[in-house]
Formats: structure tokens, sequence, C-alpha cells
């Protein structure tokens, strides 16, 4: 799923950049970032798996990645906030979460 390599691919650079946050953070907003972007991939790879036995689970847990993806752009904010990402790194990764959020409600509707 396309949607799902996006999700990847920029939870992968989340992992990275937080892993440069001060000491304090490791545990609380840098984790959370990690968990929340993480997540958004893990609800679609466990949605996708029981697919052929329900849409219905399979479009629950996309609207938990969607969840996810939401506050997964509150994390990132606090760190531009919090001057630990550039305001290029932030817009980016909006960008790029604001589209897997549209991706994921497209794949829900298509479940319809």
């Amino acid at each position: 799923m396309e949607v799902y390599k996006r999700a990847y691919a920029v939870s992968l650079e989340i992992h990275k950049a937080t892993l440069a946050f001060p000491k304090i953070e490791q545990y609380a907003l840098a984790d959370q970032s990690r968990r929340s972007s993480k997540a958004t991939c893990a609800n679609l790879a466990e949605g996708f798996a029981k697919q052929p036995h329900s849409k219905a689970e399979f479009a629950r847990f996309i609207s938990m990645a969607m969840g996810s993806c939401s506050e997964v752009e509150t994390w990132i904010s606090y760190a531009f906030d919090l001057e630990y990402i550039s305001k290029t790194k932030l817009d980016e990764w909006l960008r790029s979460y604001n589209q897997i959020c549209g991706m994921l409600v497209n794949l829900r509707g298509s479940l319809k």
C-alpha cells in the first residue's frame, strides 16, 4: 500500500531526528513522536491483515491510524515550538502527514 510506504518513510525520519533531541525529552516528546508515527504504520498493517475477514475491522484500524496521524502532527508542532526541528522540517512533515491522512480517508471511503 502506498499510504503505508509513505507513513513508514516519514516515521523513520522522525525516529532519526528525535534521537538528537535533548536527553530530558527522550522519554517524553521524542518518545511520543516516535510512538505516534509508528502507530500510524502499525495500525495500517494490522488492519490490512484483518481485511480479508472484515472490512469493518480494517476501517476501524484505518480510523485509528488517522488518529495517530493527527497525534504526530501535534508532537512535531511541539518539537518546532521548542526549537528542536526547523521550520523547513516541520512544514515537510506536516505536508506529508496531511497527504497521508487524505490517503487514509480515501482508503476508508473505498471500503464502503
